[in-house]
């Protein structure tokens, strides 16, 4: 079990906001989620890695952490391809990390009727939603969604969960993750980065 405690008046938690969302906030969003890991006894991350390279940057930050890399699914650019290496995959195994691939929390067999007919089905619909917040927020919550549904976290017990824009990782959050079947009953709990967007474009749609 997670021992902490939140104090029932309130806590003031440090968080980081990017002026941009990108690789290059990937050292300080994994030192500050270690940081928070350490204060709250928190024992497992979830990590959004397609390479491994982010993966392993986080096993020379976190310790005494179980590190949970998910991927990409293997066919997620094209048939039968899987971004990881399988010399990286054994490298993180190597070091203690639990690797998971899967079909993608919000995509799979929606994404194929939205491929196929042009229609954006449900799961699509809240990761735009989620996407209000940033990419990597989206991605962290569906990673922790996905390690759920493998058993490598338990529902309901906080755990940190990281994720990014494209490469690397610029958002990290605390949450109680939840099966993808019961999406309603995960909680974010605290944000401890992400990008503020500041700089975007006021022109984006």
């Amino acid at each position: 079990m997670c021992e902490f405690d939140l104090h029932a008046e309130g806590e003031s938690v440090p968080a980081l906001y990017f002026d941009e969302p990108g690789e290059k906030n990937t050292e300080a969003t994994l030192k500050r989620a270690a940081i928070r890991a350490e204060e709250l006894k928190i024992k497992k991350v979830v990590i959004a890695s397609a390479s491994g390279a982010t993966a392993l940057k986080a096993l020379d930050i976190f310790h005494d952490v179980q590190v949970i890399v998910v991927t990409h699914s293997t066919g997620f650019y094209r048939p039968n391809y899987q971004e990881m290496p399988a010399e990286v995959r054994q490298q993180l195994q190597a070091r203690g990390a639990h690797v998971l691939t899967c079909q993608h929390a919000f995509g799979g067999v929606n994404r194929a009727v939205r491929k196929k007919l042009g229609t954006y089905q449900l799961d699509e619909i809240i990761a735009y939603a989620l996407r209000t917040l940033g990419e990597g927020f989206k991605v962290a919550v569906e990673v922790s969604l996905m390690a759920a549904d493998a058993g490598l976290v338990e529902t309901g017990e906080p755990c940190l969960a990281i994720g990014g824009t494209e490469k690397g990782a610029d958002t990290a959050i605390l949450l109680k993750p939840a099966n993808a079947q019961n999406f309603f009953d995960l909680r974010v709990m605290e944000i401890l980065a992400k990008p503020g967007f500041y700089h975007q474009e006021k022109t984006e749609k």
